[in-house]
């Protein structure tokens, strides 16, 4: 038989003093041995690093190898990295602060990962499950993460950063994480080591939990830092140079996107009624029944999509609340998505500004 290959489990944290403990006792309490953790201090300025090295302390005696990294305030992937090149495993599995695996989650991620045919397996990437709070948000966020689970495929394109784990030569072949990507660190990663040939699956019995998504800045602030990244991938990585599945985890963001575009118009379509421009009566009744008609015709769409594909999963699931309640749900969920669309441009928009400047991990455009 044999022997069960040594796993090492990475989190890094900066400002996570609130999630050291669950999470580190999360790990620690994994079923799989052999075990080593290794937990880096990104420059927090909250108790996180003492808090790190006081479970270590209190867990003295395990038999895990628990390493513990203080680092300046480099980012998520420098701690990644540095991560990396400490770990003795011959897989590096890597999840977040505010995460807490399920207690067999790295034995699934091991069950998973036998290749079918020529398949050369490098990384493998369970499911995240959002917990839920009170709020609108954190509800909107664990079912549409949940959707975006149901529908994936076993070859994926991603090993997301909160469940996954990879060969650990693999990863250092093609580098590692790169520092100056201050986020989508793992889908950066992961489009170069299926660009190396390698191959990605998913474990759906590999489960991590991740603390409730809660309040509407938060939220947006995410997904338009997650756009801001997209370009820089598109840009890095154009989909005519990607080998491997294509993008499988985008699902509602991509719907999301033109529902501002969209509701601009039907704005527009329907101002001149609302003013009254000062014209021709016949030929104002024309034109600005038409252009209504046509705005209409966009918040219908508008509807369909709320109702269909990947934003529909979301907005049945959110629908069960009746009466007044269910109607002001309906008018929240209506008015978040798009908040959500006008995040994604915004996010668009920045992420062309680090193109045209050359930061945030961008080549130049010329030289």
């Amino acid at each position: 038989m044999n022997e069960k290959p040594l796993v090492t489990v990475t989190v890094c944290a900066r400002n996570g003093a609130q999630w050291v403990e669950d999470c580190l006792d999360a790990i620690h309490a994994q079923t799989h041995r052999p075990l080593e953790i290794i937990a880096v201090n990104d420059g927090s300025t909250d108790s996180t690093g003492a808090l790190m090295d006081q479970w270590k302390q209190s867990n003295a005696e395990s038999d895990v190898r628990i390493s513990i990294i203080q680092q300046d305030a480099l980012g998520l992937a420098a701690g990644r990295m540095i991560a990396l090149q400490e770990a003795q495993g011959d897989w590096v599995a890597i999840t977040d602060i505010d995460v807490r695996p399920e207690r067999d989650w790295i034995e699934q991620l091991l069950v998973a990962n036998v290749p079918v045919g020529d398949e050369t397996i490098v990384a493998v990437t369970g499911r995240t499950i959002f917990q839920t709070h009170t709020d609108i948000v954190s509800r909107f966020r664990a079912i549409e993460i949940a959707s975006k689970y149901r529908s994936r495929p076993r070859r994926t394109s991603l090993a997301n950063g909160p469940c996954s784990m990879f060969h650990r030569q693999a990863l250092i072949d093609v580098g590692g994480f790169d520092p100056e990507w201050y986020h989508a660190e793992d889908m950066e990663v992961s489009l170069r080591l299926l660009k190396a040939g390698g191959s990605f699956v998913f474990a759906p019995d590999a489960l991590v939990s991740h603390v409730p998504e809660v309040g509407v800045r938060r939220f947006l602030h995410k997904r338009r830092r997650d756009a801001r990244a997209h370009v820089r991938i598109v840009r890095h990585y154009p989909s005519h140079q990607r080998l491997g599945p294509g993008f499988d985890f985008i699902g509602s963001a991509g719907i999301a996107l033109s529902i501002f575009p969209i509701a601009l118009l039907m704005l527009l379509s329907l101002l001149p009624l609302l003013l009254k421009l000062p014209t021709d009566q016949s030929l104002q009744d024309l034109w600005q029944t038409q252009l209504a008609l046509g705005g209409l015709m966009l918040g219908v769409l508008i509807e369909v999509m709320l109702w269909r594909g990947p934003l529909g999963v979301i907005t049945r699931s959110m629908r069960k609340d009746g009466g007044k309640r269910g109607f002001v749900l309906a008018i929240s969920v209506r008015v978040l998505v798009l908040r959500w669309s006008i995040a994604l441009w915004q996010g668009l928009a920045l992420g062309c500004f680090d193109a045209l400047f050359a930061r945030n991990g961008h080549r130049r455009l010329f030289g």
